[in-house]
């Protein structure tokens, strides 16, 4: 009975281990990535840069909201929210409870799918389905039928409000002492409801930095921006991968972008040009599926310094 029986339980009690980690343990365990980017002109002060995205607030995340507030103590000169910030149409206050201290400083944002809709209960495979087959969100993918409206209206009124720079499809700037940086951003890709022609052109004159903003990495996006010189680029999406295998990485990026960029600083190159890219693995889960392994839940603080 021992041979027979004895290594399906010992895989089953691995198994059952790492479940009970992931979902109890990981997906709690907040973590601050520092991240330093030589994109400024010669001469010009370092700028710290908080990014916060795919948070998925759900009621009652008390420790999340508390991890979230203490990140105002970086004391950062901006900060940049790449979206996904729900995952319960009821969690409107608790998020901008939880990002209220960081909206004391200037920012700007774009919104993602899961703040336009409520997530729906789906087989994990099928992330890795999608990938076998090159298909993510709506993009190859009939339309969503039946989706829960998330009240997104009061996150962006609440943003705007507190001086907050919305980036959905448009353009906007960020004013500091002395200094002025301009930002280009775009409505979520995976929804495609992203509209590059009505931002084309590159960086703007005048300004000291121009910075891209998307919330999910694909290329399509990712091209356009590098083809028109844009230094930095910073999104979110990914997860990290969310569910990555020690010593190898992720599996799958829930978009077109190669797993080896699922997360942190690498670059893109498109049209001639070479651009860095900063993908947020982002502190929170699909409702869903609240659990993470060898992929903790982040923010990351970018000190931009002066490049070559």
């Amino acid at each position: 009975m021992r041979a027979r029986y004895g290594v399906p339980l010992g895989i089953t009690a691995v198994g059952a281990a790492g479940i009970a980690y992931a979902a109890g343990f990981e997906v709690r365990s907040f973590r601050l990535r520092r991240v330093m980017v030589p994109v400024l002109p010669r001469g010009m002060r370092p700028l710290r840069v908080l990014q916060v995205s795919d948070i998925h607030m759900v009621s009652g995340q008390r420790k999340k909201q508390r991890w979230l507030q203490s990140l105002a103590g970086l004391r950062p000169d901006f900060v940049i929210n790449t979206g996904d910030n729900l995952s319960d149409p009821e969690g409107v206050p608790e998020t901008l409870d939880a990002l209220g201290p960081l909206m004391e400083f200037p920012g700007a944002y774009v919104f993602g799918s899961n703040d336009y809709y409520g997530p729906k209960l789906r087989n994990p495979a099928r992330y890795l389905m999608e990938k076998a087959n090159g298909r993510h969100g709506l993009n190859g993918n009939p339309p969503a039928v039946g989706a829960i409206h998330n009240p997104w209206e009061e996150l962006r009124d609440a943003f705007d409000t507190a001086g907050w720079v919305g980036l959905s499809n448009t353009r906007g700037r960020i004013k500091l002492e002395g200094l002025e940086i301009a930002l280009t951003g775009l409505d979520d890709p995976h929804i495609k409801r992203d509209r590059y022609s009505e931002v084309a052109g590159g960086p703007e004159s005048g300004a000291d930095l121009s910075l891209a903003v998307v919330h999910a990495p694909y290329l399509r996006v990712l091209d356009a921006f590098t083809a028109d010189r844009y230094p930095l680029i910073l999104a979110g999406h990914t997860h990290g991968g969310q569910l990555c295998i020690p010593f190898y990485g992720a599996l799958v990026t829930n978009c077109d972008i190669d797993t080896r960029r699922v997360k942190g600083l690498s670059t893109h190159q498109a049209g001639g040009h070479t651009s860095y890219l900063h993908v947020s693995a982002g502190c929170g889960t699909n409702r869903y599926t609240p659990v993470r392994f060898a992929c903790p839940p982040e923010a990351t603080l970018l000190t931009l310094t002066p490049g070559d």
